[in-house]
């Protein structure tokens, strides 16, 4: 089984400033001559850590990572009170292009799970010139039907336990409706205290389903991290994510030449399978991997093993 390749430093990093008071952290890592590929963090709202960069070798790649808008090392971060208004997908987008020609890239590998999958197949729709493959995994293509089953009960009925925690910080008059339109309320509560207990209720949720065997490690990772992913996620999941419903498999002709390989867990409850498939029907060039002994974390080893191996075959292109 493939593993991750050794723990390196970045050689370089800084705060990019892309407008509207946002100050974007990035790094970059490995060889300075290698290959181009950027890194897409999860969420929205996740981050990134030293581990995302070992999906690729440091010999033959020049690892770009970068934390999105609001989160991370970014600035300002959402709990010291960053503006949603100006965190939107367009944003985001025309963020990593502002990156993409701060560090002088010509063309870069695209690689991203769960909403980085949503983010990197936006990106290169939007600009498919400068993308030369995408790697993807737990694909979410942020359609009204993907939210509901996630965070409007269907995945309740594989984790009716986890689901009762989730509901906790809901007022019960609440429970039997939109639940991410509740959530929104009480995230965005000037009641800071009840924000916070919302948020790492909702943070728990989506760690503790994330691996297809239960994790010791997998409760929340403090409140901090916490305000921003359930935050700015939540924030995303409200407006639809910014695109209009289906648009991603709508505009997949707009990368139908790009090569590209999907790696899935079998039993990934985040982003069921279905959302691979479908990506994987209208794109047919881009080779698709289901893991059956996985679920939705990237660091399961089947899902690393395909990946590093989706990383090391397009290294030499």
């Amino acid at each position: 089984m493939r593993d991750f390749y050794p723990t390196i430093e970045p050689y370089d990093s800084g705060l990019l400033d892309v407008g509207d008071g946002q100050l974007m952290y990035w790094e970059t890592s490995g060889s300075p001559e290698g290959k181009p590929v950027v890194f897409v963090h999860g969420g929205p709202g996740g981050g990134t850590g030293p581990d995302q960069r070992r999906f690729f070798n440091p010999d033959r790649y020049r690892i770009v990572l970068f934390d999105q808008r609001g989160c991370g090392q970014s600035r300002p971060h959402i709990a010291d009170g960053a503006d949603l208004s100006v965190n939107t997908t367009d944003h985001l987008i025309a963020d990593m292009e502002a990156l993409r020609a701060h560090l002088g890239i010509e063309r870069w590998q695209v690689f991203g799970g769960s909403w980085g999958s949503t983010l990197g197949l936006a990106y290169a729709q939007t600009y498919p010139e400068r993308v030369t493959e995408l790697v993807l995994r737990g694909i979410f293509l942020l359609r009204r039907s993907e939210i509901d089953w996630y965070y409007n009960g269907g995945a309740a009925n594989i984790y009716p336990d986890r689901w009762e925690e989730y509901l906790a910080p809901v007022p019960e008059a609440e429970r039997d409706g939109d639940l991410v339109a509740a959530y929104h309320r009480l995230l965005t509560s000037d009641d800071r205290e009840l924000a916070r207990r919302a948020a790492s209720a909702w943070t728990a949720w989506e760690q503790s389903t994330s691996h297809l065997l239960p994790q010791s490690d997998s409760g929340a990772d403090g409140s901090r991290f916490d305000l921003a992913f359930a935050t700015i996620e939540n924030h995303y999941f409200t407006h639809g994510g910014f695109l209009t419903d289906g648009q991603l498999l709508a505009d997949i002709d707009r990368i139908s030449h790009i090569p590209g390989v999907i790696v899935q867990g079998r039993y990934d409850v985040v982003c069921p399978a279905r959302s691979a498939w479908d990506l994987h029907r209208a794109w047919p060039a881009a080779q698709l991997y289901i893991v059956d002994d996985a679920g939705h974390a990237s660091y399961e080893p089947g899902i690393k093993h395909q990946l590093i191996e989706a990383t090391d075959r397009f290294a030499d292109r």
